[in-house]
């Protein structure tokens, strides 16, 4: 039930200030700014020395740019399996590095299910399409999930 006291205004009603429109408004001649100095001056403050942010921000050291800590993993078709290994082959991620297959940046695959798959492999890598994952046990393989070693994760 809604009650008098947990009624709320609504954010477009609330107009911003006007200021500098005449001393009768009560925000006229400084405009709320107080009296000469640089931040009674447009364009002239630096933002960063109010609450003093400026030292901190000065103190901490230049760190370029951002690493991602997800794991990135190469797409690797069912067609290029089919292609590279023989029938009955037991397919790792170290394997598929050897083959080329993926590049050696990318330290892990996800196997899609481009491609018709008539030979039987075990894929153990890091990630399966839903459609890899059927493709693979209906030719008679297996799709085992193997998590990313610690030295490949990326760190910080």
């Amino acid at each position: 039930m809604i009650t008098l006291h947990s009624l709320r205004q609504s954010q477009k009603s609330s107009r911003p200030k006007r200021v500098g429109r005449g001393n009768a408004s009560g925000k006229g001649t400084t405009a709320g700014r107080g009296t000469k100095g640089q931040r009674a001056r447009t364009g002239g403050r630096n933002k960063l020395i109010r609450r003093g942010m400026k030292h901190l921000i000065e103190r901490t050291p230049k760190t370029r740019g951002f690493r991602s800590r997800r794991l990135k993993l190469h797409a690797v078709n069912l067609i290029d399996l089919q292609r590279v290994f023989p029938d009955g082959a037991t397919i790792t991620t170290a394997d598929l590095h050897r083959h080329n297959l993926i590049p050696r940046s990318f330290p892990g695959a996800k196997v899609l299910g481009i491609g018709e798959l008539k030979k039987k492999f075990t894929v153990r890598v890091e990630a399966f399409s839903a459609s890899a994952k059927t493709a693979i046990a209906k030719a008679g393989g297996q799709a085992t999930l193997v998590e990313p070693e610690e030295s490949k994760k990326p760190t910080s």
